[in-house]
């Protein structure tokens, strides 16, 4: 498990600072996400991607849960009420629960990719300012330490907080 560290830098050489600071601390290049205002070229620091920078993985948890819901209601009115002379048996809640789950997460996922990152909306004046974001994914237990060294090594670094979690897998 990982938590997720946030620090704004005013240039792009504060956060250039920052990125090998982390990677002298044995933090993988992949755990490592800058963000900028739009039009801004980060040149080699690691950028974030679309699932750092969008509501996709909201989206498409979201679009999961109401997917399979609403297949759930479908399957079950099909079965009490079958329209005409058809039957249908109890698998098919099953079939219609995994396809409402999939059609959700598509739907949803599509939607949120277009949705800025909410978890992000704190920093976006700082954003549009000129500042850039650096998100750090460390180790459960090492977030202090890794806080710790960024700050003493970067003194332009200004720790914007943690997430209590992260999604397992961007």
């Amino acid at each position: 498990m990982r938590r997720r560290l946030y620090f704004l830098l005013p240039d792009l050489n504060g956060a250039r600072g920052v990125v090998e600071q982390l990677l002298l601390a044995r933090i993988e290049a992949r755990h490592i996400h800058v963000l900028g205002k739009r039009d801004l070229d980060l040149e080699d620091l690691p950028t974030a991607t679309v699932f750092q920078k969008t509501d996709v993985i909201h989206g498409a948890q979201l679009g999961a849960l109401i997917g399979a819901a609403l297949g759930a209601l479908t399957g079950t009115l099909l079965i009490t009420f079958p329209p005409g002379t058809a039957t249908f048996q109890a698998t098919t809640i099953l079939v219609l629960v995994l396809v409402g789950t999939v059609f959700g997460i598509w739907v949803a996922s599509l939607t949120g990719a277009a949705v800025p990152n909410t978890r992000l909306k704190r920093f976006e004046v700082s954003l549009e300012h000129g500042e850039i974001l650096v998100m750090v994914d460390v180790p459960f237990g090492q977030q202090s330490h890794i806080a710790e060294t960024v700050m003493l090594h970067s003194p332009k670094a200004n720790f914007a907080g943690t997430e209590p979690t992260i999604p397992a897998f961007p």
